[in-house]
């Protein structure tokens, strides 16, 4: 006859152990962000300059006044603020835990090798929280108007923040593989830019040159803000959130395993 004492189970084996202790280590992400704010500052701040710069530098040329083109740039500008601005910080982080020997510690723990890179994407996603929360505090003062609604804005929001999330994990795994932080920043940038600037971001795809047109129309961002674009401003939506929420389950689903298995392999 056996006996099982309660609570001597080994916490991986626990209910949810690894979403507890993932969210553990992205308090701990978080209480560091207090300490040096200039990461999320930047990341929460540059989409809303981005905005203002974008909205009297192209409004009148592209759209003819800045009040019409502000409902066409304010969903793009969303997904920037939501996803690609976070994309630095989250590689560069966790390099930084790996090249400092903070991980080293977290090995010698029992708890799951998801938890320290989820716990940060998790922290990043608090991030994107507030930047959503200014852009659409700042678009209202410029006179942006959700014609979708509610919901709708509430859906585009979502959209946006899932499709960040997603997109992390690429930089996650670049942060896991790279010898250094300035390798995360360089690889991040230069991914950064055509993901950014070759989409609908500032003015519709069909007035693009041919080889970048090629690009935005394959381009998951390109996707993303124009599903949030119906979304926002109560036009039909067509495929466009089916094709993202496809896009962000393709990339969970490489790009989440690949930087686990090479979390696992550091030594």
């Amino acid at each position: 006859m056996t006996t099982t004492v309660s609570g001597t189970e080994h916490p991986r084996t626990r209910p949810l152990a690894w979403l507890r202790h993932s969210l553990v280590l992205a308090g701990r992400s978080l209480a560091k962000t207090t300490r040096n704010p200039g990461p999320i500052i930047n990341g929460v701040i540059t989409p809303a300059l981005f905005m203002v710069l974008f909205l009297y530098l192209f409004g009148g040329s592209v759209a003819g006044s800045t009040a019409e083109y502000l409902q066409y740039l304010f969903p793009g500008i969303l997904v920037m603020g939501a996803g690609l601005a976070g994309m630095v910080s989250t590689g560069t982080n966790i390099n930084l835990d790996l090249k400092n020997g903070v991980t080293d510690r977290f090995r010698s723990l029992p708890i799951s090798r998801l938890a320290p890179l989820l716990g940060s994407v998790l922290a990043d996603v608090v991030r994107y929280l507030l930047a959503v929360a200014i852009l659409f505090a700042v678009g209202a003062l410029l006179g942006f108007r959700a014609h979708g609604g509610l919901t709708a804005a509430l859906a585009a929001a979502g959209l946006a923040i899932a499709f960040g999330f997603c997109l992390s994990w690429v930089t996650v795994f670049v942060g896991v593989l790279a010898r250094n932080a300035d390798t995360v920043l360089a690889v991040s940038f230069i991914s950064f830019m055509p993901l950014q600037l070759g989409t609908s971001l500032a003015a519709p795809v069909e007035t693009l040159p041919g080889w970048l047109r090629a690009w935005a129309e394959i381009n998951p961002v390109t996707h993303a803000m124009n599903a949030c674009r119906a979304l926002l401003n109560g036009t039909p939506v067509g495929g466009a959130v089916t094709t993202t929420l496809i896009w962000c389950a393709a990339l969970f689903v490489v790009f989440c395993p690949l930087a686990i298995r090479a979390y696992s392999r550091q030594q």
